[in-house]
């Protein structure tokens, strides 16, 4: 468990000098395979160039803190995490990004981000070959987290490859460990740049 604060962390004040967590932006979690109905989130109002194993808190799959972190506020975005990992029981880890290329790619289109052909593709999970198009859902931003989470509940189908963007906002993206997740939202934020780039 230490040592995963201390990786993520790392990882969290990384993705703040890449641009992709300013300020106190962005929200972080984890599970451990023998205690999996705990959720390891990070704290509201973190700047994340400090970020420090010490700004995790506990808790349930609910989203409400375990005795010990009583009166401290989880990410206000906490209830997403304790949806994405309901309705894949396999993740483990959870990132955020609020990288610029989301959020372009999020106010060009309506639906999805279309990705074809790219070889860094593969950086997803099952994905074996560059000759493939995949469509990674942007779903519309708002405050009301349990409203949000209903919309992943009825839009399962569309989470072919684990990332999503929020519109105006920025990336989720998870995985069975740390070094998946780490992946799979790196992959995404490649993609959406390169794809940015040609695109103009």
């Amino acid at each position: 468990m230490e040592d995963l604060k201390t990786q993520l962390a790392q990882v969290i004040r990384a993705y703040h000098q890449k641009g992709w967590s300013p300020a106190t932006s962005t929200n972080y979690s984890f599970r451990l395979p023998e205690n999996p109905e705990v959720i390891f989130v990070s704290k509201s109002g973190i700047d994340k160039s400090v970020f420090s194993p010490d700004d995790f808190m506990e808790v349930t799959m609910q989203g409400l803190a375990l005795p010990a972190f009583e009166g401290v506020r989880p990410s206000a975005e906490t209830l997403i995490h304790c949806k994405l990992y309901a309705l894949f029981p396999e993740t483990m880890c959870i990132v955020h990004s609020h990288s610029v290329y989301s959020v372009l790619q999020s106010m060009k289109n309506q639906t999805s981000v279309e990705l074809s052909g790219y070889e860094v593709l593969k950086g997803f999970e099952g994905i074996k070959t560059h000759e493939t198009s995949v469509q990674v859902p942007i779903f519309d931003n708002t405050q009301d987290m349990p409203a949000f989470s209903a919309v992943l509940d009825e839009e399962k189908n569309r989470l072919t490859v684990p990332a999503f963007i929020m519109r105006q906002h920025g990336t989720y993206a998870w995985g069975r460990n740390l070094s998946e997740a780490k992946r799979h939202l790196e992959t995404a934020e490649y993609l959406f740049e390169v794809d940015w780039k040609f695109s103009k």
